[in-house]
């Protein structure tokens, strides 16, 4: 079990990504302090690394794993210009996010860096909904429909992963703001039902058997998931 080390200085960020992480298998080291991840580098397989810590800058933090050799560094900030994505990559960054980011997607970053490191073996095949109608394929990112690969933003495709882990159950709005970002996001709640609408237009004229909504609470998978054979 690789052991993710997450440095954080925001409270609700840091608890999120341990939940998702551990959800997902991984074993979690997690502090707000640059100075305590120093010290807990040597027990780290991998490093979740926030630039702007408030006692040490992240970048001296990225020198010093840099001086480790093989310790993958994910750079989750604020920083969001060009040039610090540059200078994040230049100092031994092995990929970098920015907020607000996907809780989803993280994971699947790290298990892609882990990978590459031969940390973690690679994703499981496709799954399967509705007799073959709907795949959908975490590894590589991607979903098809009737056979067609689907053309989703990252906040569709979130949408969709969140719904097909529990194929049938209800999931109100408020909860999918919380498995797609993962953190309050003012004023995202508001925005579920326009993401829903361009999702449901992607899907196609029948959509609405893919993406139900249950008036008054939230929406649903209408697709069994499939049994693997």
């Amino acid at each position: 079990m690789p052991t993710v080390l997450v440095v954080e200085d925001e409270k609700d960020i840091r608890e999120v990504l341990r939940r998702y992480l551990e959800r997902a298998g991984f074993s979690v080291l997690t502090t707000p302090s640059g100075a305590e991840a120093l010290r807990l580098l040597p027990s780290a397989d991998l490093v979740v690394l926030d630039l702007g810590l408030p006692d040490v800058d992240g970048t001296d933090i990225l020198r010093e794993i840099h001086t480790l050799g093989s310790l993958p560094v994910i750079v989750l900030t604020a920083r969001s210009s060009t040039e610090d994505r540059i200078r994040g990559l230049e100092l031994g960054a092995d990929d970098y996010v920015t907020k607000p980011f996907s809780p989803h997607e993280l994971v699947l970053r790290v298990r892609a860096v882990l990978h590459r490191f031969g940390g973690v073996p690679a994703a499981d095949a496709a799954a399967s909904y509705g007799d073959g109608r709907l795949r959908i394929d975490a590894g590589l990112h991607k979903a098809w429909l009737d056979g067609n690969l689907l053309d989703l933003t990252p906040t569709e495709w979130d949408l969709l992963d969140a719904v097909a882990a529990s194929p049938g159950r209800v999931y109100s709005r408020y909860e999918l703001v919380n498995r797609v970002r993962g953190y309050e996001y003012a004023g995202y709640e508001r925005t579920i039902d326009s993401h829903i609408k361009n999702l449901r237009r992607k899907l196609g004229p029948r959509a609405s058997d893919v993406v139900e909504t249950v008036t008054g609470v939230g929406y649903r998978l209408g697709l069994r998931r499939d049994e693997r054979t």
